[in-house]
């Protein structure tokens, strides 16, 4: 009998930032989709991510202050490097890992304070099937994550958003926003610096010629009256305590606040019957408050308010069944928006699964558009 030699050789693909794009990175309503899915399906249990707990955001390098060796680098702003592995089931049924560095000096050398690379596997043998230049993937994937909310829990007729802090995070949020609410007609924005807003502002005059687009000096200008608000930045010179501060009275009746970075409220209002409170997945926060001890403080994990109300309920000053996951909405086992009046909180704080969702996506487009470069990893392994 003719016995066959076993096929080891190994292929994958390489696409760059031009081909993630041709690949259909920025397609914000498809992207949506995706990540809706995935958050259902964490809700469902159907993932792992790092840790004992498979909850973990990932593994990060972090550095001393005072370097005591030559060539270690200092402390500074965003300055680490991070790991992020996830499996995530589904339709998907793929295992990948998000790497990247980061340092906010880079805008000094006009590069992204994040520089992200993605390698996407074949989780039963591990082989790579691609590596991809990953600053699109994170960003639309992270846009896409609040633009799940947009869907199920801003108001039919939203048209007016507010974005405190209109960098790309916000932009990408804001795209996949128009996405969901096309009724959108006005956008204002607050900003660090008059230049830096109003190129802001000129970005989406030009992606969004159909919207009006104010600047205004001061947070409660873009926080009143918005039906949709964006929290984009983790400091702020007008909150307390630095990060940006969604003061009670100045939220309209029915906004849907989205939270990816720091934001502040008042804790009677969070834990009044008013407040709505949604998280993209408990087990991220539990994991983060396994992770860094009792009674986080904002400062410790960027002020993101889902860490905040994870130590009420430790605390108990907040019970957990006011916290929903956005995926248990999704797949109907949590209540939606039941009026107007209704006024939602959705904290963001970002896992890989998305990543290796959106990922496998790109990364079927790309096999079947023809994009990328094939790159061989062996024909035969040297040790086996």
């Amino acid at each position: 009998m003719e016995h066959t030699q076993p096929n080891t050789r190994i292929d994958f693909l390489y696409l760059s930032e031009p081909e993630m794009i041709e690949a259909g990175v920025g397609d914000a309503a498809k992207c949506v989709d995706t990540m809706e899915e995935v958050l259902v399906l964490l809700a469902r249990g159907d993932y792992r991510m790092a840790g004992a707990s498979a909850n973990s955001h990932g593994a990060q390098i972090n550095f001393p202050k005072n370097p005591q060796h030559e060539g270690m680098p200092a402390d500074g702003p965003d300055r680490r490097f991070m790991a992020m592995p996830a499996y995530i089931g589904g339709r998907f049924r793929t295992t990948g890992v998000k790497w990247y560095g980061s340092n906010v000096e880079n805008r000094n050398k006009d590069l992204p304070r994040s520089i992200h690379l993605f390698i996407l596997n074949d989780t039963d043998t591990g082989a790579p099937l691609a590596v991809m230049s990953a600053n699109t993937l994170s960003a639309y994937r992270t846009g896409a994550v609040p633009g799940v909310g947009v869907k199920h829990l801003a108001v039919d007729n939203a048209e007016t958003v507010g974005i405190i802090g209109p960098g790309v995070m916000s932009r990408t949020i804001f795209t996949s926003a128009m996405s969901q609410r096309p009724s959108i007609k006005h956008l204002k924005i607050k900003g660090r610096s008059a230049k830096s807003t109003e190129r802001a502002a000129n970005w989406f005059r030009e992606q969004f010629p159909t919207i009006t687009v104010e600047v205004v000096d001061s947070e409660q200008a873009a926080i009143e009256g918005s039906d949709i608000l964006i929290g984009g930045t983790s400091t702020s010179p007008d909150g307390p305590s630095g990060f940006p501060y969604f003061k009670t009275e100045w939220l309209k009746p029915g906004a849907l606040v989205l939270c990816p970075a720091a934001a502040r409220f008042d804790d009677d209002f969070v834990t009044s019957d008013a407040a709505n409170l949604v998280v993209d997945y408990k087990g991220l926060y539990s994991e983060w408050f396994n992770e860094n001890g009792p009674n986080i403080t904002y400062e410790k994990l960027l002020g993101i308010p889902g860490n905040r109300w994870w130590d009420m309920i430790q605390d108990g000053t907040l019970p957990e069944s006011k916290l929903h996951n956005i995926g248990d909405i999704a797949d109907g086992n949590a209540p939606k928006r039941e009026n107007d009046e209704q006024i939602f909180l959705y904290s963001i704080g970002g896992m890989p699964v998305e990543d290796v969702a959106w990922a496998t996506d790109l990364y079927e487009n790309a096999v079947t558009k023809g994009i990328g470069t094939k790159l061989n990893l062996w024909e035969t392994p040297q040790l086996s």
